[in-house]
């Protein structure tokens, strides 16, 4: 008896190494990047800037340059304040004075969802930079155009030539987005105060 328990413990400590073994070899076939041939994503940082350091809302809370920004962050500029979202590779976005978006990014380009007021972006490289409303209107770069601004009008996405695109000069100043708002049929007396004032949130000093 002692023999044939000692045979069926060998047996079955056998068949475990096997079942373990087919266990290893499943876990690392099904791995993700596993294999010569796999590409690793880049790492997309993206940083935000105000202008003059003002502070606006991310995701419901205050926020000012040097930020981080994840994807799917929704962000919102008050009076007189614009945003600038670097995302290096992919490129940029700016977000204009009392405006709305939400921001998706990932390795291959990068998407406004754009609720109120106007946003300009600008794609490098490869990278695919796209504008859309809740409603289904869209704008995207392409070959011909990297770069473009447009502004929010009754669920339609008004294009603006006058825009400088988040062109990496620190930011459309407000006088700029004031350029564009008109061109969109929406100025507010919001911004024509912010550009009497100078555009840097205070009053307008008419002494000398």
């Amino acid at each position: 008896m002692a023999v044939r328990k000692m045979k069926a413990l060998k047996v079955l400590a056998l068949f475990l190494v096997f079942c373990f073994a087919q266990v290893y070899v499943q876990g690392e076939l099904g791995s993700p990047g596993a294999g010569a041939g796999a590409i690793p994503q880049r790492l997309i940082t993206a940083r935000l800037t105000t202008r003059n350091n003002q502070p606006i809302t991310v995701n419901g809370n205050t926020a000012t340059t040097g930020v981080t920004i994840l994807t799917g962050a929704m962000l919102e500029t008050g009076d007189q304040v614009s945003a600038t979202v670097d995302l290096g590779p992919l490129g940029s976005v700016e977000l204009g004075p009392n405006s709305r978006m939400q921001l998706d990014f990932d390795d291959g380009g990068f998407k406004v969802k754009l609720f109120r007021g106007c946003a300009a972006v600008k794609s490098k490289g490869n990278a695919n930079a796209e504008v859309a409303t809740e409603e289904g209107a869209s704008e995207k770069t392409n070959n011909n155009r990297k770069a473009f601004g447009v502004c929010f009008l009754n669920g339609q996405l008004s294009p603006q030539t006058t825009t400088t695109a988040a062109t990496g000069g620190g930011g459309l100043t407000v006088a700029q987005w004031v350029a564009i708002l008109a061109g969109a049929g929406a100025v507010t007396t919001a911004v024509i105060v912010g550009v009497a004032g100078g555009g840097t949130g205070r009053g307008a000093n008419p002494s000398p």
